[in-house]
């Protein structure tokens, strides 16, 4: 919801917000007069209201006491942090740190997907009636080269690889489809629940694809584990939300922990030019000539 839907919201609310705002913002632009000048009172009081709803005030009274906080001097602090923070995260130096340090902090997120298979997942089957029946669970083996899966009960502790009988060789797996896709949503209708059912299911071909491993996730965070995971298993990229939010959370705090011994110092934005040769090297020691 942007700062124009809270808007909307706070003013068909409530009788009194018309008139209500608009008291603020002249007491607003009061206050601003004592030292701005026009223009600057309208740029003022404008991003103290945008900045108010921004942050989604649930009555007129949390608006006001939120305007009455965002004053000139909280405005021009906010506005400083922004700006370095963009100079920071824009310079290009830091843009090519954050290229540099993209694939290891990748390699780390295909690591935690393939533990994540390795612990197992318990999934259900879902029944032609629509009724959640079956459960069975699946896990990867610690060398990563096995899918073992088989039906448990429900309430019991997670099995080990051991007590699943069925498996499926990595090498033997042929593609990794999701959504209508699936062979075991091809049929379903248009309803919502089956619409929710659909983005949370995939299903793994295998043997020549002539065969299928039906998933359906609990949720939408293990679909996007499982999917990401098997893509790492088939050495395809990893393009799920999940995988870009956690990326971009860890590239923000590795730029930031590398950047803590430059705060407060200006970073360029080309690296200093390259000092011409010296017009003799008398300065260095000549290792040729071996003392005796």
């Amino acid at each position: 919801m942007n700062w124009v839907s809270c808007w909307l919201l706070l003013a068909f609310g409530s009788c009194e917000y018309f008139s209500a705002q608009f008291g603020l913002t002249v007491d607003s632009c009061r206050r601003c007069w004592l030292w701005l000048s026009f223009s600057k009172v309208m740029q003022v009081v404008r991003e103290q209201i945008t900045r108010t709803l921004a942050s989604k005030p649930t009555s007129l009274e949390l608006f006001r006491n939120k305007v009455n906080a965002l004053n000139y001097s909280e405005i021009l602090k906010l506005r400083q942090t922004e700006r370095m923070h963009q100079e920071e995260t824009l310079a290009p130096p830091v843009l090519e740190l954050r290229e540099r340090l993209k694939p290891e902090l990748m390699e780390l997120i295909k690591q935690q997907r393939l533990n994540r298979l390795c612990d197992g997942t318990l999934f259900r089957k879902i029944s032609s009636r629509r009724r959640q029946d079956k459960l069975w669970y699946c896990r990867l083996s610690p060398n990563h080269k096995v899918l073992h899966y088989g039906d448990v009960e429900e309430g019991g502790d997670n099995p080990t690889i051991e007590c699943l009988q069925e498996k499926i060789p990595v090498a033997d797996i042929k593609a990794l489809v999701t959504g209508k896709d699936c062979p075991h949503m091809k049929e379903k209708s248009t309803l919502k629940q089956n619409r929710e059912v659909l983005d949370l299911a995939f299903s793994i071909l295998y043997d020549a694809e002539d065969y299928s491993l039906n998933f359906i996730a609990p949720t939408k965070y293990d679909f996007c584990l499982w999917t990401d995971g098997l893509n790492v298993l088939l050495g395809k990229e990893l393009n799920s939300e999940q995988t870009k939010s956690e990326l971009e959370i860890l590239l923000s705090m590795e730029v930031k922990l590398r950047l803590l011994d430059l705060e407060n110092i200006p970073i360029p934005d080309a690296a200093p030019p390259v000092p011409s040769a010296p017009s003799n090297y008398n300065f260095c020691y000549d290792f040729s000539h071996t003392e005796h």
